[in-house]
């Protein structure tokens, strides 16, 4: 019988056996309180993001110890339709039963992790670890709210756990456990050392894993905040990341109905900075001028407002003498490739994801920039619409089609490809010694 001397000493084992993960888009997830410092270690060994992942039970009403479903953060909620058939809930039931755990799950995430944001998982690889599992019905939930956040895969970590339950535990995709007896008792009983894990070391642990990535991710941006870009007599709000030294850097003009705290863009932005490259999020309206759905479709004013946040970026000194890309989404991306149009416009690349360059038709022809245009297999309109564009385009231009994405990439991993489509695109003609072919 394997026994660990502690949790830490169990979290180096497990992280061993999760190596083949290093290098992969991945954010390990501790279940408090015990699963945290396990988690700890592993996210230091494979260098990845940790944050916790806390779930509650949605209880029966009148038998509160039966589990009728259960919810996590960003609106996930997983219902056990085997219960729910044989015992009916009303909605108003469920919906009070629910109100009351998610005031307790906000209470405990904020404990835990105070003013951070929830890390993002569309499209990455979610490694969920406990210091070990029982009936695993914690686990199975947090697998399952873990693909409702958006992971497009599922890794379960825990140092020891029954053989007869990892054997039938179809919620994760993969399963690495260092132990699995035939005969097990109690978690507790295969660790010397099992006292309990309190929540300030939870508070410490994830804000000590967070310094750690905010060090060695990208050697340490030199800005990375707010902005304000003028713009006569009002201004437009944007989020910019500056790499020390910056050499590229690419502005998001994103598509209708989003903003620039879309999760989609903040997760292609976030692939962009893993490479080096500098990102700018920028809303191109005003929120009195977004209440006109007729200027998310005007697309010359949305192209004017970008050509000026690129001169506003080019006037920065950090910022002066980086090359320049847009990545546009949807109508963004006809605005995007109109102002890259302009003459004297001076940009080095363009990627549109499930865009609408026909919408920039006039000015196709005048792209000069290298053009990748991603769309997803199921978006047929909009993939018609990239074929007939890409036709028009007389500057290098590629068409990449994502297998089973809808127009919102939405699918698991299929954002994923696309931010690495995207990435790839901006390495190759926006990095020193990656010139243009």
């Amino acid at each position: 019988m394997v026994v660990f001397s502690d949790r830490v000493a169990a979290g180096r084992q497990l992280a061993a056996r999760l190596e083949y993960l290093r290098g992969e888009d991945v954010v390990v997830l501790g279940l408090p309180r015990g699963g945290v410092p396990v988690a700890f270690e592993v996210a230091e060994a494979l260098n990845a993001p940790l944050d916790v992942i806390v779930v509650r039970k949605l209880g029966v009403p009148f038998q509160p110890e039966l589990a009728m479903g259960a919810i996590g953060e960003g609106g996930a909620r997983v219902l056990n339709d085997r219960v729910l058939r044989q015992i009916p809930v009303t909605e108003q039931e469920m919906r009070a039963v629910e109100e009351r755990e998610r005031a307790l799950l906000n209470s405990r995430v904020a404990s835990f992790r105070g003013t951070r944001e929830r890390i993002a998982l569309t499209g990455r690889t979610a490694v969920i670890v406990d210091d070990g599992i029982a009936t695993g019905a914690t686990a199975r939930v947090a697998c399952e709210v873990a693909r409702h956040l958006g992971a497009a895969k599922v890794v379960l970590a825990v140092p020891v756990a029954p053989a007869d339950t990892i054997r039938t535990f179809p919620e994760a995709d993969e399963i690495v456990c260092i132990s699995t007896p035939e005969f097990f008792g109690a978690v507790g009983a295969f660790y010397r050392d099992f006292s309990a894990t309190g929540d300030d070391e939870v508070v410490s642990l994830l804000e000590a894993a967070d310094q750690r990535m905010r060090r060695t991710r990208t050697d340490a941006p030199d800005f990375d905040g707010d902005v304000q870009i003028p713009l006569g007599a009002f201004a437009l709000e944007g989020h910019l990341h500056l790499p020390e030294p910056a050499t590229g850097v690419v502005l998001f003009a994103h598509g209708s109905g989003s903003s620039r705290h879309s999760p989609r863009n903040r997760f292609v932005a976030e692939v962009l900075q893993q490479a080096g490259l500098g990102t700018l999020l920028l809303d191109l309206l005003t929120p009195d001028e977004e209440l006109d759905r007729a200027n998310v479709f005007d697309i010359e004013l949305l192209a004017h407002r970008l050509a000026a946040a690129t001169r506003w970026l080019k006037s920065r000194p950090d910022a002066a003498s980086c090359r320049i890309g847009y990545f546009g989404a949807s109508t963004g991306a006809g605005a995007a490739l109109w102002a890259a149009a302009d003459e004297g416009a001076q940009i080095s690349a363009v990627v549109s994801r499930g865009g609408r360059p026909d919408l920039a038709a006039p000015r196709l022809a005048q792209v000069q920039a290298p053009t990748l245009l991603i769309v997803g297999s199921f978006d047929h309109t909009v993939l018609e619409l990239n074929r007939w564009a890409q036709a028009q385009l007389t500057c290098p231009n590629e068409l990449e089609v994502v297998e089973g994405a809808t127009h919102l990439f939405e699918e698991p991993g299929t954002l994923s490809q696309a931010a690495s489509l995207a990435r790839d695109w901006f390495v190759r003609h926006l990095l020193p010694g990656d010139e243009p072919t």
